[in-house]
Parts: C-alpha cells; sequence; structure tokens
C-alpha cells in the first residue's frame, strides 16, 4: 500500500474537530477505499490550549496557518478558518505555491477569489477542492463537476442556507412574525446575533456563484446576481401561499437564457407538491434541471460539524486516490465572462399583495394599470388572507391578492409604479416571484 497521506489542517472549530474525529474513526475504511491511508500529522488555530474533545497530541503545531501551508511534511493543506481574505487567501496560495492540494469550505473566499485560486492550482500542478463549500454534506459539486458531466445544463436551483429555511418554516407552521422566528435561531444557534449575511440572500449567493460556475462554465461573480432577502416576509404572504398551493422559500436560481446567464436570490413560490417545497428546517436541496434527464433534487444537511466535515473528507479521500479534476469543471482559461441576464427581463408569474384604498374605480385602475404592461391575471383574492393581523389591514384600505401569469420583471415594476402614482394603494406592494417546478 502506498505511503499514508499527509493533512494538515488550519482552523480547529466545529468543522476542524469534527474532521479530526471523523478521521480517527474512519481509519481502517480511509484505507480501504483510497488505496492509502489518511492521517491529520499538523494543525493550527488562534488558539492552542483550548479543549476541543479530539487528541492533538501526536500531531505538530504550526504558529499560523501559512507557515503550515509550505510545511514539507504535509501533502494537503485544509482550509478551514473563513473569510473572503487573509489569512485563509495568503495560506491556500502558499500551499498551491509549494505544489499542495487544497480542500477548503470558504464560500466567501470561492465567491470572491476562485477563479485565481483555481487558476493558482493549475500552475502549480496542485488541485483545489471544495465539496463542503456549498451544501454541507450534499455532494453537489462533484454532482455538477463529474456525475452530470456529459450533460448540458438549463437552470440550477435551490434552498442553499438553512437559516432562512427554518425561519419560514416556523412561520407557517407555527403563525410566527419574521422577528418572533428570527430572535428563536439566534437562540438556538441557527443564526448569528448579526444575521444580516443570511437574512438578506447573501450567503445564498456566495454558494450560488459557485454552482453557476461549475454548470454554465462561467467565471464566479457574486457581482452577477440579483439578490433579495427574506425580512419583508409577513404572515399574510404565508398564508396566502398555503390557500393557493403555495410555500414560500428563499431560492437561488440561476438559468441559461437566450440573454445570458440569470441569477437571482429571493424570496420565491414554489408549488407544495414539487420536490423543494417538502424541505423544511435546516435543511438544504438543490434541483438540478439538466438536458436528457429528469430534474434532480439533493437533499440534505447543509451545515454543522460533522456534515461539513464529511463533505471535507471526502475531498481528502479524492485527493489520496489520485483523482485531480479542474475545480470549476474545465480549465480557467476556458471559462466565460458572465452575460449577466438582467432582472427586468425575467420570466415567470407573480405573487402581488396589495393594500388598496376602499374607494370607488380603485380595482378598475389596478387592473388597468396591469393591462398597460400586457399582464394577465390568473386570480384576485380581495379579501383578508388567513392568518393576517389586524393591524396588517389600516383603515380605509384593503388587501388585494394578486396571482399574475407568466410575465416580465420590468412589466411588473411598471404596472405598480403606475399604481402608487394614482394613490390607490397605501404602503409599498409586495411582490414574491413564482417559480416553475
Amino acid at each position: 500500500m502506498a505511503q499514508p497521506l499527509k493533512v494538515g489542517v488550519a482552523g480547529l472549530g466545529t468543522v476542524g474537530s469534527a474532521l479530526i474525529a471523523q478521521v480517527a474513526r474512519q481509519r481502517e475504511a480511509l484505507a480501504a477505499r483510497c488505496g492509502r491511508g489518511i492521517e491529520i500529522v499538523a494543525v493550527t488555530a488562534r488558539s492552542r490550549g483550548k479543549e476541543r474533545g479530539v487528541d492533538l497530541k501526536k500531531m505538530q503545531w504550526f504558529p499560523d496557518p501559512v507557515a503550515l501551508a509550505k510545511a514539507p511534511g504535509i501533502d494537503v493543506f485544509v482550509e478551514l478558518i473563513g473569510g473572503s481574505g487573509d489569512p485563509a487567501k495568503s495560506a491556500i496560495e502558499a500551499a498551491l505555491a509549494s505544489g499542495k492540494s487544497v480542500v477548503t469550505a470558504n464560500k466567501a473566499l470561492l465567491a470572491k477569489h476562485g477563479v485565481k485560486l483555481a487558476a493558482a492550482a493549475e500552475k502549480h500542478h496542485a488541485t483545489i477542492n471544495f465539496e463542503a463549500a456549498v451544501g454541507g454534506a450534499i455532494p453537489i459539486v462533484k454532482t455538477l463537476r463529474e456525475g452530470l458531466a456529459g450533460n448540458s445544463f438549463e437552470r440550477i436551483y435551490g434552498i442553499l442556507n438553512g437559516t432562512c429555511n427554518y425561519i419560514l418554516t416556523r412561520m407557517e407552521q407555527e403563525k410566527m412574525s419574521f422577528e418572533e422566528c428570527l430572535k428563536d435561531a439566534q437562540r438556538l444557534g441557527y443564526a448569528e446575533a448579526d444575521p444580516t449575511f443570511d437574512v438578506e440572500g447573501h450567503d445564498t449567493a456566495q454558494k450560488l456563484a459557485i454552482l453557476a460556475s461549475l454548470a454554465f462554465g462561467t467565471k464566479v461573480d457574486e457581482k452577477a446576481i440579483y439578490v433579495e432577502g427574506i425580512s419583508s416576509i409577513q404572515a399574510a404572504d404565508l398564508a396566502a401561499a398555503d390557500e393557493l398551493g403555495y410555500r414560500v422559500k428563499l431560492l437561488g436560481v440561476a438559468v441559461k437564457t437566450p440573454k445570458g446567464i440569470e441569477q437571482r436570490v429571493h424570496p420565491t413560490m414554489v408549488r407544495k407538491d414539487s420536490a423543494i417545497a417538502q424541505v423544511m428546517g435546516v435543511t438544504n436541496a438543490v434541483t438540478v434541471d439538466a438536458e436528457g434527464i429528469a430534474p434532480l433534487t439533493l437533499v440534505g444537511p447543509g451545515a454543522g460539524g460533522a456534515a461539513t466535515a464529511s463533505a471535507v473528507l471526502a475531498d481528502i479521500g479524492d485527493i489520496a486516490r489520485g483523482v485531480r479534476t479542474a475545480p470549476f469543471g474545465r480549465p480557467t482559461a476556458r471559462l466565460s465572462t458572465v452575460r449577466k441576464a438582467p432582472m427586468q427581463r425575467h420570466e415567470g408569474g407573480y405573487y402581488i399583495r396589495l393594500q388598496a384604498r376602499d374607494k370607488p374605480g380603485t380595482a378598475a385602475t389596478i387592473a388597468t394599470r396591469l393591462a398597460e404592461q400586457e399582464i394577465s391575471l390568473e386570480s384576485i383574492v380581495q379579501r383578508h388572507a388567513k392568518g393576517a393581523s389586524d393591524n396588517e389591514v389600516k383603515g380605509g384600505s384593503v388587501p388585494v391578492i394578486l396571482i399574475t401569469y407568466a410575465t416580465t420583471e420590468d412589466a411588473v415594476r411598471k404596472a405598480l409604479a403606475a399604481v402608487g402614482k394614482d394613490r390607490v394603494i397605501s404602503g409599498r406592494p409586495q411582490v414574491i416571484r413564482i417559480e416553475k417546478n
């Protein structure tokens, strides 16, 4: 049997500790599966004395990640520090420059510097694997890059943030407000003290940027993504969705269009009978629409120490086997610049909730403005949505819920702007896109 693969791990938080424990438990199975042993021989972290529940006595301690990355005694550098810049970036660059392959779970770094790091891996005949960066234990990177390498992708979309899915699930099932659910998620450790990155869609956008590159052969470009979070979602919207046969999810969607790659993150209504609608709580899911096969949905834990460590170890296992794949599925020179399809051209159905002023001519005015933009309505509800609170209906106004047939983002925005100028509604309209599935 070949010599063991020697691994250095930078970052001993929840994931790093879980990885060390898993390697110890699976030592014999890993050697059998990979044709050689896998040994974690060196580590680094901010605090050496912290109790982590794993045995580090036989592992060499390094003062900083860059020193570990350059160490001649390791074959693979595992980066679990996080962050879009240094020290993670410098350490990975140092490892690649030394000819070492890298495994990372760092979505933020890949979203910002992924193409540059992939090019460095090519230059130094190394590789950079990142299954754990998107979807936790869900093997979506390998599915797109290797499992479906012979397929042409039309669309990829999914629930990529467990915090948002947890909040929307609780709001729907327990009729709680967004604010109440967020506080509970923070108490349980599902949401950060500052939850903005999660609930406003930025975490999902970083993951979507990586998936879009893998699916469509484009350079990773987080700036090409339209981003909208869930903080505006109210109980009335979830109740209305339920009555209409839908469920609200925060989705990341990348779809190939004649005008470019449309990439968007926003609350979305999906039919209750769809696979993605069944995914509740902190679970993640990704659906792939590819030419020649029925839609494929992968579901699993999207975060957590054990789930993320599982994906990291799978990447290490590939390196131990001698498997080397272009990080984004093709050489960096063949990755194209994203031709961004603007949201104004997005076509699909829409849910629109308005607070219409209770006076003659209001309904006719709204209908006229929609007709001017050639928007056809599938249904209209002019009553209190089930679950709406008393303060959601202001004096002299009544909630109106519209479901449109397929139209464009631009048409909806123009129609609602005109309705606002007519002063027949109060407050800001709620608009939620409906995704075909």
